[in-house]
């Protein structure tokens, strides 16, 4: 349950406009007129459109700027080239040195923006991904279509599939099919519940944690991954977090502030290939 009273703006041009009103509908969220955020005093977020995307703006005096997804520019494109590639503590943290000529299918089930998912999918995995807020949802469903106009990264969404549904079921549904079509990698990074004023919380998680809340069902999330996963789970944790649901991984990739808890169930390297 959000924690924010959120809208859709509204702009006056015919083609925004019809965009927007569909995703309100969509949503079960009102219309609000096109105006200055900080005149907005009825709604604490809106989504809007402009020409850098579907953006999820604050609103207020002082409100930081919009938080969308860009799998085109900024960080996202400076990690594509110069990110480390597949030295990067993420990518052996799946596996991506064990799996050869092995197309990795993993299921991100907490995707938020896709960052981690884009990743992978830059390192040629073909992921699977699931959020469950419908709000964070349409940013991603935008940030994909964005970036399949573009000439560099449209190869790589391409291996990007948004799943439908929140991650507990699809991943039931999932560990009822053959075992071909499961994930071979469930990767998992659960809303953490991060100090408020805390510096180095970025405006996205404190958005997050008031959009979204905390992931009380994180440790369920993690039995579901290890009944469905084919050669391991991958969680993502700050640096001093509790293991999730008090079950000691087999091993960690440790960072400065951060750190990926693996849980092996089968090999990869020994696995045939796919």
């Amino acid at each position: 349950m959000s924690r924010l009273k959120l809208a859709v703006m509204a702009s006056p041009a015919a083609g925004i406009h019809e965009r927007m009103s569909h995703l309100a509908h969509q949503l079960g969220l009102p219309l609000v007129a096109d105006q200055p955020m900080k005149m907005l005093d009825t709604v604490d977020a809106v989504l809007y459109e402009s020409e850098a995307g579907l953006g999820l703006q604050l609103t207020g005096k002082g409100a930081p700027g919009p938080v969308r997804v860009d799998f085109v520019g900024g960080s996202a494109a400076h990690r594509r080239r110069f990110g480390g590639g597949k030295g990067q503590d993420i990518a052996k943290a799946v596996g991506l040195a064990d799996a050869g000529k092995r197309q990795l299918h993993v299921l991100d089930a907490t995707a938020g923006l896709g960052r981690d998912a884009f990743v992978l999918a830059s390192l040629g995995c073909r992921m699977t991904l699931i959020e469950r807020s419908d709000v964070v949802q349409a940013l991603l469903i935008d940030g994909l279509r964005r970036a399949a106009d573009d000439i560099e990264v449209s190869a790589i969404v391409q291996n990007m599939t948004l799943a439908p549904g929140d991650a507990l079921s699809v991943m039931a549904a999932m560990a009822d099919k053959e075992t071909a079509d499961r994930p071979d990698v469930v990767y998992l990074d659960p809303m953490f519940p991060h100090r408020r004023k805390a510096a180095a919380v970025k405006k996205e998680m404190r958005l997050f944690q008031d959009l979204v809340g905390e992931d009380v069902d994180a440790d369920g999330l993690l039995a579901q991954a290890l009944a469905l996963a084919r050669f391991r789970v991958v969680v993502k944790r700050p640096r001093q977090a509790p293991d999730l649901g008090g079950k000691m991984p087999n091993y960690r990739l440790e960072g400065k502030s951060g750190r990926f808890d693996v849980y092996t169930l089968a090999s990869i390297r020994q696995a045939e290939p796919a």
